[in-house]
């Protein structure tokens, strides 16, 4: 698996998202979240991934903005070094729970530990 994260991996349709928040599981690793759902893909991807910060939290759209792409960015980092080893296709999507502002070093480290968790539950079943 390689450290890109191309348009194919992305979570964009509204009726899968719908179904994976009202029939996915979590996991958290405060202040992430991630909802995700076993599914079929059509395209062949393992993975889709999307991203959310809640406007409530983050009034100004730069601030979510930033929030996103620093998510993005530690997901791509790091989804090589965990979804290697998983089998089945997961629609998945990170959210971002705190009120407060963050830097990419905390992060990424709270995405390390989000998809450990994630691998971890995943891998029992």
């Amino acid at each position: 698996m390689s450290f890109s994260y191309p348009k194919k991996e992305k979570l964009k349709s509204e009726k899968l998202i719908g179904q994976l928040f009202s029939e996915g599981k979590s996991v958290s690793a405060f202040p992430l979240r991630m909802v995700y759902l076993k599914t079929d893909f059509d395209d062949e991807v393992q993975f889709k991934t999307g991203v959310s910060v809640s406007k409530r939290n983050f009034k100004n759209a730069v601030d979510r903005n930033r929030i996103k792409r620093l998510l993005r960015e530690a997901y791509r980092l790091n989804k090589a070094s965990y979804f290697n080893n998983i089998l089945g296709s997961y629609a998945l999507m990170i959210l971002y729970i705190s009120k407060d502002g963050t830097d990419f070093d905390s992060i990424d480290k709270k995405m390390k530990l989000l998809l450990d968790t994630f691998s971890k539950k995943v891998s029992q079943n």
